[in-house]
């Protein structure tokens, strides 16, 4: 998030618990923001002022008391983006988007897919799949109330651009979504699901798709997202499958269960 007053990006802002703003750690006293409740910092209140206090916590009275929150910014739970995170999302894009067209341009892909309009279509679809992953993940934590922004990665980056040109290595992870804020069991396992169930959600619809239409492209894309959730809920490391692992395993059984299914059909009616 951006500091009100520099507009530093910052991971931790601070609240101001007088005007209510979120600051840097340079800009998060009242005197060096300029808070427009200034008065309140420094006065004390009628009560404190016809308190008898004692000559000892008179010496340690301070010219006002100031507590310092860096839980990340609520926004009452609206969803939001930064100007940072839509040029990440941008350079994302585009690197999953030449991902789209090296999957596409195999020869037998590509015959399936018949024309160049198609295979441009199947690369949008690839890159809207991973976005509706990301962007799913975004949102739950957006909504419970938690600081989510995405950020692209130095070593995914290179990855997934090294898959566009390679024939066989295929890696899409340019990035992830970064979340900061005080969470539970439970918010940290409905904000995992979130990405694998939006590419279940889409698998499912494009392979009803393909047996409405018997478009090829569609099943193709439907491969697609089955893959994205099946490997994000392997119950490993940092991936989405051991937190939801570990928050409800009868939940992450019938996501995997389905994914895998469905990685599993739509196999069935792909020919490389």
């Amino acid at each position: 998030m951006e500091c009100q007053k520099c507009g530093k990006e910052t991971f931790l802002p601070f609240r101001c618990p007088y005007c209510g703003g979120y600051f840097c750690t340079e800009h998060r006293l009242p005197e060096n923001h300029d808070c427009p409740r200034l008065e309140l910092a420094r006065a004390p209140t009628e009560k404190e002022t016809v308190k008898p206090v004692s000559p000892q916590a008179q010496r340690m009275q301070t010219p006002y008391e100031y507590t310092i929150t860096y839980v990340p910014v609520e926004r009452e739970k609206k969803l939001y983006f930064s100007s940072k995170e839509i040029k990440h999302l941008a350079v994302a894009a585009l690197l999953v988007l030449g991902i789209g067209f090296s999957l596409g341009l195999s020869p037998n892909v590509y015959n399936r897919l018949g024309n160049p309009i198609m295979l441009s279509i199947f690369a949008i679809i690839v890159a809207a799949s991973f976005l509706a992953h990301e962007l799913a993940h975004k949102f739950a934590a957006q909504k419970a109330g938690l600081w989510a922004e995405f950020r692209l990665m130095f070593m995914g980056l290179v990855l997934t651009a090294i898959s566009i040109i390679s024939p066989i290595f295929k890696i899409i992870s340019p990035g992830a979504v970064l979340i900061f804020g005080f969470a539970g069991k439970n918010s940290v396992g409905k904000i995992s699901i979130a990405g694998p169930t939006a590419n279940i959600v889409l698998s499912a619809i494009l392979t009803g798709l393909f047996f409405a239409s018997k478009q090829s492209i569609f099943i193709y894309a439907s491969a697609i997202n089955a893959w994205i959730a099946l490997f994000n809920l392997i119950p490993f490391g940092i991936l989405d499958g051991h937190k939801i692992f570990m928050w409800n395993k009868g939940t992450w059984g019938l996501a995997f269960t389905t994914s895998l299914a469905l990685t599993v059909l739509t196999y069935m009616y792909m020919y490389f």
